[in-house]
């Protein structure tokens, strides 16, 4: 596999506060599926409105995209994100046993955060926001309590990987499985990333701001729910922070 996908355009910044908001900033002038990649961001977030770091070494990307999908399907695309970023890791370490996913949209490394996917929408737009940890991990006094220890390819696999070259291989991947998933629906997509999934089958704990439910994960569901078997039965949930 070589070369940049078609119809995708690419802008590379050396320094931005976001590049999901610059995304934003963008959006007037776009003209198709655009990759947005900072060398490094002085205000980046993740979810719930969490500091992410991204000093420069590591991969700070945004796909911004026309959401063509109703809002239920289009927020399955952080599966598709994690499937594309799972395959990016194996091409570029080489080492697929090392690589797991934790949803909702989270990818792991030797049971460790390395990655992270945030989706907003904006108008008709999708905007998919990525952190990979390809050179430096926050430290653990940015963590909150229980959260995985954070890892990096260079730290814990002796791996290193320019940004650059990780976009050409994330672009190439996931425009791969963007025409599977437009094609075929969520059920392979859905399937790939089971296969990929961590702690299936094993006791976990999901929490919300109101509760918390421990269960065995059972999977997903056609929506991207966790399914968790618990004392109650089965439980679907639809957005939660998952611990092990």
């Amino acid at each position: 596999m070589s070369g940049w996908p078609a119809g995708y355009d690419r802008c590379v910044f050396d320094v931005v506060d976001s590049t999901l908001a610059e995304a934003a900033r963008m959006l007037p002038r776009l003209t198709g599926p655009t990759w947005i990649l900072a060398l490094e961001q002085t205000a980046a977030r993740g979810r719930r409105g969490r500091a992410w770091a991204t000093p420069r070494g590591n991969f700070a990307g945004t796909l911004i995209m026309r959401r063509l999908e109703e809002p239920g399907v289009a927020a399955l695309r952080s599966f598709v994100t994690a499937l594309a970023l799972h395959r990016t890791f194996v091409e570029v370490t080489g080492r697929p046993e090392a690589f797991a996913l934790k949803w909702p949209n989270d990818v792991l490394l030797n049971g460790g955060k390395v990655a992270g996917i945030l989706l907003e929408s904006s108008g008709e737009h999708l905007i998919i926001g990525i952190g990979v940890n390809l050179v430096h991990a926050p430290g653990a006094e940015v963590l909150e309590a229980g959260a995985l220890k954070p890892m990096s390819l260079a730290r814990d696999l002796g791996v290193d990987v320019a940004p650059e070259v990780f976009l050409d291989v994330l672009a190439r991947e996931y425009a791969s499985l963007d025409v599977q998933f437009t094609t075929h629906g969520f059920a392979p997509i859905r399937r790939a990333w089971l296969a990929h999934a961590a702690k299936l089958g094993e006791v976990i704990t999901a929490r919300t701001m109101r509760e918390e439910t421990v269960g065995t994960f059972e999977g997903i569901d056609e929506s991207g729910n966790l399914i968790l078997q618990t004392s109650q039965g089965s439980v679907s949930i639809a957005a939660a922070d998952v611990f092990f």
